[in-house]
């Protein structure tokens, strides 16, 4: 098993977890693997994640990749966004302002956009779906090229039946067929307030909403899950017996606010 600290980064091409479960913690984060069942074809994995975690600053960044064809494409992606580790780090230690979340979303653009990087997917086979999510302070980021998915869980929001962040885009990729080689790119990004007390976000490939039977195709079945380890390896074992091809990575954890979040005026 490899370890997990505040740095962590895999490649399905390098452990495939075909039949197989893995479900670890980093310090509140939970990141759940599975291949995908042999007994439905499945002998490869195209899933990526990368995940930097700073307690002390007070923030996470994840990259959750989707790849097919092969895992070419998504060990690009994550090369590249580990070349400029530390231009995203630093910008994650600054204070909270109105231009903090825009300043990352240049960045990505960036790196995305380099001529040295659009070479690289140029000479891969494969492309990937690519997610970002930033956290710091009461605040969340997304950066969504393809049909990753990310969650917000928190009680006053399920009460509106608001789960998902992001929506599901097809026909976005970064690689072979690249979105960032089209005279616009395509992609969607947000930035939302996290409410006040436990809010849960949870990432995911699509191997577990499309599982066989659609036990986890509606946000609100994952809400009623606990998304800590024993939750997620619940919903990777019951995947498994449902007999899913498709490989599943998750990456879960919870995020307290103390201060107030906005509410109605009229209140």
């Amino acid at each position: 098993m490899e370890k997990i600290d505040s740095k962590f980064r895999w490649v399905g091409s390098d452990s495939n977890f075909v039949d197989r479960l893995d479900v670890q913690d980093m310090d509140g984060l939970v990141l759940g693997r599975f291949g995908g069942n042999s007994s439905a074809g499945q002998y490869k994995n195209e899933d990526g994640c990368l995940i930097w975690k700073d307690s002390a600053e007070d923030w996470e960044f994840v990259l959750l990749l989707d790849a097919h064809n092969t895992a070419e494409s998504a060990k690009a992606v994550l090369e590249q966004v580990e070349a400029h580790e530390q231009e995203v780090k630093r910008l994650l230690s600054q204070p909270i302002s109105r231009y903090f979340f825009r300043n990352l979303e240049s960045l990505v653009l960036e790196m995305f956009q380099q001529e040295a990087f659009l070479q690289t997917c140029r000479s891969v086979q494969g492309e990937t779906a690519c997610l970002i999510v930033a956290r710091k302070g009461k605040y969340v980021w997304w950066f969504s090229v393809g049909d990753c998915l990310v969650y917000l869980f928190h009680p006053e929001l399920k009460a509106f039946g608001q789960y998902q962040l992001n929506q599901r885009q097809f026909y976005e990729w970064i690689g072979e067929v690249n979105t960032f080689e089209q005279p616009v790119p395509c992609y969607s990004a947000g930035t939302r307030e996290l409410r006040e007390g436990a809010n849960r976000l949870f990432l995911t490939t699509d191997g577990l909403v499309e599982c066989p039977g659609g036990i986890y195709a509606e946000p609100a079945s994952i809400y009623a899950v606990n998304s800590g380890r024993d939750g997620i390896e619940e919903m990777l074992k019951k995947i498994q017996e449902h007999g899913v091809r498709d490989s599943t990575t998750i990456i879960s954890w919870e995020i307290i606010v103390k201060e107030a979040a906005a509410m109605p005026s009229n209140l």
